[in-house]
């Protein structure tokens, strides 16, 4: 690859909702698209696609809509559930986004927060993260997509 060029990388990441609510389903999926955005420079003009997995017992909401709130309008965008293996960690939301970037493999961060950290402790070198300047920023998006989508 040339330096420069883009080409489309895999951005992994997973957290827990806090239980099956629409409301802790959403969240945790906007914290986890949020810290992937914050961490690698992510621009919504950038995605392919993203695909989004629960566990089975995750059912009251799709995760995808905590990306079409943060502004991806445009993005194809996909649920499924996660293969159900016994004893395997319980009300997980994973992502796989398709990133169009310069960046090398090397220099994309995952991100595994909450309990998910325990899928992936070798990519869980995160700094601490500052869950209410997070929210902030969330709340900030939120109101910027609501905005954009009104004016049209």
């Amino acid at each position: 690859m040339a330096s420069g060029e883009r080409v489309c990388r895999g951005v992994r990441g997973a957290t827990t909702a806090d239980s099956n609510t629409s409301e802790d389903i959403l969240s945790a999926a906007r914290q986890l698209l949020a810290l992937l955005i914050r961490r690698n420079g992510i621009e919504p003009e950038d995605v392919a696609s993203a695909i989004f997995t629960v566990t089975r017992d995750l059912d009251a909401e799709f995760p995808a809509l905590a990306a079409r709130q943060l502004g991806w309008m445009n993005t194809a965008l996909m649920c499924a559930y996660e293969v159900s293996v016994p004893d395997s960690l319980e009300r997980c939301v994973r992502v796989l986004i398709h990133w169009n970037t310069t960046k090398t493999a090397d220099e994309i961060s995952h991100v595994y927060i909450k309990d998910a950290a325990r899928l992936r402790p070798d990519l869980c070198k995160l700094p601490a993260v500052d869950w209410g300047e997070l929210e902030q920023w969330i709340e900030s998006h939120l109101n910027e997509s609501a905005k954009s989508t009104r004016g049209k």
